[in-house]
This record gives structure tokens, C-alpha cells and sequence, in this order.
């Protein structure tokens, strides 16, 4: 029967020389013989063994998991247990790097926008990035609140054309003009703005908010730290930032 040394059983099993000490020292891979110069030779059944580390390494499974597979009597009541746990740890690495993927496809986006570019940009972006789960749930909830006051405006308007019932149009006018007042108040106390000079985060009175020139995405505001006049960048308000406006 053919005998290995430890660089022969490192070379037909893709590994190094310290990978075969190491798993000897671990009491994994313990050598068949020795030879009368102190030498570790290793079997057939040993490069077996060696392959069925290497892969079971492959798979992402620890030295003691390894090591408690292969010294138990009976591995078949346990090789799936270990293979699960494995699965479950490899599907919460995956999800963990497609998150942090998709945090730097973001960033990258949020730089491309920047005309001027520091350090303290980041921390905007982190900011909206943070928040922008929240900031989309507002809009949500802005979106669904305001439906049924459209529905009734536009249906209001339509009656009036073809049918000459102005008066559902004047309900339309007496139920919004509250909406809108405490609709202002609650949108803006859970808003809050980026000022692109000095990164301060704000949020501006109502009156100013509510009469600000927007985009989807920005409003014309100016600082209350260091009176920048212009867009800043619209985000969902932490508990930092949040009060009454």
C-alpha cells in the first residue's frame, strides 16, 4: 500500500504543507505511521480523508464541525443537522452582502448627483439612506390621505360641467381647506432637510415649507446654521431633528 508524506498528500490534495500540520495538530488527520526517521506517512484511506476535509471545508463548515463529524459513530444523524446550520449561515452571509451591495450601488448613485464632493457628503447620503424606507411610508400615507379629497374634487368639478350641481364642489372646498392646514402641520413636523453647504439637518417652520418652491426630492429652504438660501434635500426627519415646527 502506497505511503505520503506530508508535502505528497499536500500536493494530491490542493492544500498546503501547514494545512496537513495544522489538521494533524487539531487531531483530524492524525498520520497512519511514522517512519524510523520521524517522518508522518499518510495512507489511502488517509487521502481519503483528506479530500472529505477539503470539501467539507469547501463548504464552509469550521475545523470543530469537521472535527465533530468525523469522530462521530454514527455521522449520518448528524450531517444534516450541520449541513442546515450551514445552509442558514451561508443564506444570512448572502443576504448580508447584497445588502451592503445595494448600500454602495445608493452611494454611488447619491455621488453621481453631487456637484461638489466631501467628506461630509457621505453623511448626507448615509442620512437619506438611513431614512429612506420611513421617507417612502410618509409619502405612501401622503398619497393615500389625499385620494379620496381628489376623488371628491374631481367628481365635484365633473357634476358642476354636465349637470350644474356646483354645491358638492363648495363641500370640496370647506372639507380641504382643513385638511390641508393640519395635513401642512403633520408633513413637516415628520420631514426634515439637508442643507448642501454646511450638512445640517432641519426641519423649516410650516409657513416656510408649505410656500417653498420643490421638486420630488428637494425644497427651497434656507439654514438656520449658516443661512444657506436654496434646494436642500427632502428626508424622513429622525428623532434627532424632530419637534415642533
Amino acid at each position: 500500500m502506497s505511503k505520503y508524506t506530508t508535502g505528497e498528500i499536500a500536493k494530491l490534495c490542493g492544500v498546503t504543507v501547514r494545512t496537513v500540520q495544522y489538521y494533524d495538530r487539531r487531531g483530524i488527520l492524525v498520520p497512519s505511521e511514522l517512519s524510523e526517521g520521524g517522518r508522518r506517512l499518510y495512507s489511502e484511506d488517509d487521502v481519503k480523508r483528506m479530500k472529505i476535509i477539503c470539501f467539507l471545508r469547501e463548504l464552509g463548515l469550521s475545523i470543530e464541525q469537521v472535527r465533530q463529524l468525523l469522530t462521530e459513530e454514527d455521522p449520518g444523524s448528524v450531517i444534516s443537522l450541520l449541513l442546515d446550520q450551514q445552509e442558514k449561515v451561508l443564506k444570512e452571509e448572502i443576504s448580508g452582502r447584497e445588502e451592503q451591495l445595494k448600500k454602495l450601488s445608493e452611494l454611488k448613485t447619491g455621488l453621481k448627483s453631487m456637484h461638489e464632493f466631501s467628506v461630509e457628503s457621505i453623511g448626507d447620503i448615509a442620512y437619506v439612506m438611513t431614512n429612506k424606507k420611513k421617507l417612502k411610508n410618509l409619502r405612501i400615507i401622503m398619497v393615500l390621505t389625499a385620494l379620496p379629497l381628489g376623488i371628491l374634487q374631481w367628481s365635484s368639478i365633473i357634476l358642476w360641467i354636465t349637470r350644474g350641481i356646483w354645491w358638492l364642489f363648495l363641500v370640496w372646498i370647506v372639507v380641504s381647506i382643513p385638511y390641508i392646514f393640519y395635513f401642512s402641520r403633520w408633513y413637516f413636523k415628520k420631514m426634515a432637510y439637508i442643507c448642501p453647504q454646511c450638512h445640517t439637518v432641519f426641519q423649516p417652520t410650516v409657513r416656510e415649507g408649505f410656500w417653498a418652491s420643490h421638486t420630488p426630492a428637494t425644497r427651497k429652504l434656507t439654514c438656520p446654521n449658516c443661512g444657506h438660501h436654496g434646494f436642500c434635500v427632502e428626508v424622513a426627519a429622525g428623532p434627532e431633528v424632530q419637534g415642533d415646527v
